[in-house]
């Protein structure tokens, strides 16, 4: 028969082990450590104070005042802590309770299975002999002679071990003559430890610390091992020092055999709830490989957030010390392929319907004896009236810009611009017209004229601009392949008026031509900046047509557009009237469709109807049959592309072919190819193999890349640097001793000059 003893005393104090992040469990759901199933324990009945303690048993013999026995599937409740055992005794004098046989005690965040426990309940501590632990949540279990938990709440763990791997594959395991798990800090001390990999020991280790959840905590990072034809022989060993919880600093030495010591930190930094930011700072001494043996550094500065509900503010300024800098070194900060340097500071605010922005932005380009110019400073104005008369919105845009350059030689203005706007906009199921009136209105005030004789001191320019965009949309059942499909129909045209003014008399400050894609041939202008507004006169049509399945999915999608101009229009980049003026643009059309299952083709082209010749091009043919499973070929073309280093027109004729593909469930293959068809070489070769356990992984990658080099006064080209790179790299990483391992196939293939994109986003 049960019987119900409860009396009004601590049980075991808890512990404050946060459990593992959401990505954490996630990235482990396939190997999950399975715990002792739990005992039996009957909830306390409702309303029961959370500090009492609950006991049932099937037999108690008890003296008031003394001593309490009990035997009988024991159980003890107090609050979300249980204990379950075959016998238990309490002694109330003492304060101290006992319970042995098939004990297992267990929270919300670790489980404990032990021989005997022994409970002190004036100092609220607790020893459990012959311990076997799991931390919830975290992948980590072990055992322990000993196990302790204080009267701090902390875990005190005698001749012990432990691992994130599955009981029946142990693959490394820590043994230790003591663990200390702080409740507080959520960090682990060990004292003389030794570390088996495959039951071999490994290396010994006199104190570390390791996390116990995603808590910081200062200490060293996994180490990375690589070798290059460049670089030489690389090994980096990160620190990490959590310096407040607002701060913190990653500091890298990094040795290359070739080149020589390279340090690179990191400072990360909160500024209340909603600000963030970071510097970085890197610096090679004496750089080895290069005969003048410069000193060679990056510092950086990024921050953004919002200051309150209207207030945002962001600022980013890189400065590196050669034009080499990414092409050699391997920074944190940009990737080798970026070669523009953004300065900006930004300070915004918003209202519901009005924002007022100011802004400075310098850009610095590497190898480019041309330099931008700087906007120092600029303000916007944008206010918005949605129905401001009967259905018609308005809006009034305005700026203020005074742009700034480095060299003496070169005119420089302030300019002021206004924008009005009337639209009308009308849609429903069956389409859209859209109707905009716009007033152009802008002001220069230049200086330093003589820079360029054809440049005036004060220029206004008004243009007026129409424009007015519709589309129709149709849709019908159809059937293809012998499936059921619903297809639509989606003409579109625009009417695009704009005024003519000679323009030549104004500097080009922030004016670059823009792409003539699908979508950009409905865009209301030819040039980004204001500097220059083609005058237009001319009618775009399009016509674009999908196929959705009978789960309303996105199976293909075919655009196809064109520009005709009923006027030519007499403003350019070099102010000079175009001759042969094209009655059209180029014939735009893009393509996305999954051809069978898992076969997907994507493809764009721009062709020139009058020269018959095309313009640029790119096909991409995927064949995705499952998770981490691909096979990508692909060919871009465009002819005449102006290379900036030599000024020369070069064609871009590159065949490449991308694969991703589980060997089996633990082990995959990543790799890439691309090849330059005009100049006959590969221009990057990529492989990875990497295997992932359940609480270690390892990757090994070589890689074969064409280096953008540029001319500098450290070192010209043709001297002392490689065109072409080799480097084999090497991560390794135990899951649960502070990494998380490689990141995976995603992760693998955006490793490279060239990043794996998707065909198209119709499904996965």
């Amino acid at each position: 028969m049960q019987t119900r003893y409860l009396l009004a005393l601590s049980l075991l104090p808890g512990f404050a082990l946060a459990e593992a992040s959401s990505a954490d469990i996630q990235s482990q759901s396939q190997c999950i450590i399975a715990l002792p199933a739990s005992r039996v324990v009957a909830p306390p009945p409702q309303g029961t104070p959370a500090e009492q303690i609950r006991i049932i048993s099937d037999s108690t013999r008890a003296q008031m005042g003394k001593q309490a026995v009990f035997s009988g599937d024991v159980s003890f409740t107090q609050g979300e802590r249980s204990i379950a055992a075959d016998r238990a005794s309490l002694d109330q004098r003492t304060e101290r309770l006992k319970a042995n046989g098939n004990l297992m005690f267990q929270d919300s965040l670790f489980t404990v299975t032990a021989d005997s426990l022994e409970a002190r309940m004036r100092t609220n501590t607790a020893t459990l002999k012959g311990a076997q632990y799991w931390l919830h949540g975290q992948q980590v279990h072990g055992d322990a002679e000993q196990l302790e938990i204080t009267q701090k709440n902390n875990l005190i763990l005698t001749n012990t071990n432990f691992t994130t791997c599955p009981p029946d594959n142990v693959s490394w395991l820590l043994e230790a003559e003591k663990i200390k798990i702080d409740s507080e800090e959520e960090w682990g001390e060990i004292w003389n430890a030794k570390l088996r990999i495959a039951d071999v020991p490994v290396f010994y280790i006199p104190y570390m610390t390791i996390p116990v959840s995603d808590k910081r905590k200062s200490g060293f990072l996994f180490p990375g091992f690589s070798t290059s034809t460049t670089n030489g022989v690389e090994f980096a060993l990160p620190y990490y020092w959590n310096i407040a919880p607002e701060y913190d600093l990653t500091f890298t030495p990094n040795y290359m055999s070739s080149r020589g010591l390279y340090l690179k930190t990191e400072f990360r930094y909160l500024a209340g709830d909603a600000q963030a930011g970071q510097i970085n700072l890197e610096y090679l001494p004496d750089d080895k490989l290069l005969d003048t043996s410069p000193n060679r550094y990056l510092y950086h500065w990024q921050h953004k957030g919002a200051l309150d509900e209207n207030w945002r503010v962001q600022a980013n300024f890189t400065d590196v010390s050669d034009n080499n800098y990414f092409n050699d070194l391997k920074s944190d900060v940009n990737r080798a392929t970026d070669n523009q340097l953004s300065r900006i500071g930004e300070l915004s605010y918003f209202e519901r319907n009005w924002d007022l922005g100011i802004r400075v932005q310098d850009i610095k380009v590497l190898g480019e004896d041309e330099k931008p110019y700087q906007v120092l400073p600029q303000v916007n104005f944008n206010y918005r009236a949605p129905d401001f008369w009967k259905f018609v919105d308005f809006d009034f845009n305005t700026e203020v810009a005074n742009f700034e350059h480095s060299r003496s030689d070169h005119a420089t203005a302030t300019r002021f611009h206004l924008a009005p706007s009337l639209t009308l906009p009308l849609h429903g199921p069956a389409g859209s017209l859209t109707s905009e009136l716009k007033l152009l209105q802008t002001y220069y005030w230049q200086q330093n004229t003589q820079a360029d004789s054809g440049l005036e001191e004060t220029v206004s320019r008004t243009l007026p601009q129409v424009r007015i965009h519709g589309q129709i949309n149709f849709e019908r059942p159809a059937q293809m392949f012998g499936q059921d499909y619903r297809q639509t129909l989606e003409p579109q045209f625009q009417y695009l008026y704009v005024g003519y003014q000679d323009q030549s008399n104004i500097g080009l400050y922030d004016t670059a031509q823009l792409q003539e894609d699908y979508f950009g041939l409905f865009r209301d202008r030819r040039f980004s900046g204001l500097d220059r507004i083609a005058d237009a006169n001319q009618v775009t049509l399009g016509l674009s047509t999908r196929l959705f399945d009978e789960h309303n999915l996105e199976d293909m999608k075919l655009s196809l557009g064109q520009i005709f101009y009923l006027q030519d229009s007499r403003v350019n980049m070099s102010d000079t009237a175009n001759a042969q003026a094209p009655s059209r643009s180029v014939l735009a059309a893009e393509l996305d469709t999954r051809i069978y299952q898992d076969w997907f083709f994507s493809g764009a082209i721009q062709y020139d109807t009058q020269q018959q010749l095309t313009k640029k091009s790119e096909v991409t043919l995927d064949f995705r049959p499952g998770a981490n499973k691909l096979l990508q070929f692909s060919y871009r073309y465009v002819p005449d592309l102006l290379n900036s280093s030599t000024n020369a027109q070069v064609n871009v004729s590159q065949a490449g072919l991308r694969g991703a593909w589980p060997i089996n469930d633990s082990l995959y293959f990543v790799g890439n190819w691309y090849y330059d068809m005009d100049q006959a070489r590969s221009v990057e070769v990529y492989s990875g193999f990497q295997y992932e356990a359940c609480c270690w992984a390892v990757r090994l990658s070589y890689h074969y890349r064409i280096k953008t080099n540029f001319d500098d006064d450290f070192a010209p080209i043709q001297d002392n640097r490689a065109e072409f790179e080799t480097g084999v790299f090497l991560n390794f990483v135990i899951k649960g001793l502070g990494g998380s391992g490689p990141l995976g196939v995603s992760d693998m293939l955006n490793d490279g000059l060239f990043n794996y994109r998707k065909p198209l986003y119709l499904r996965n």
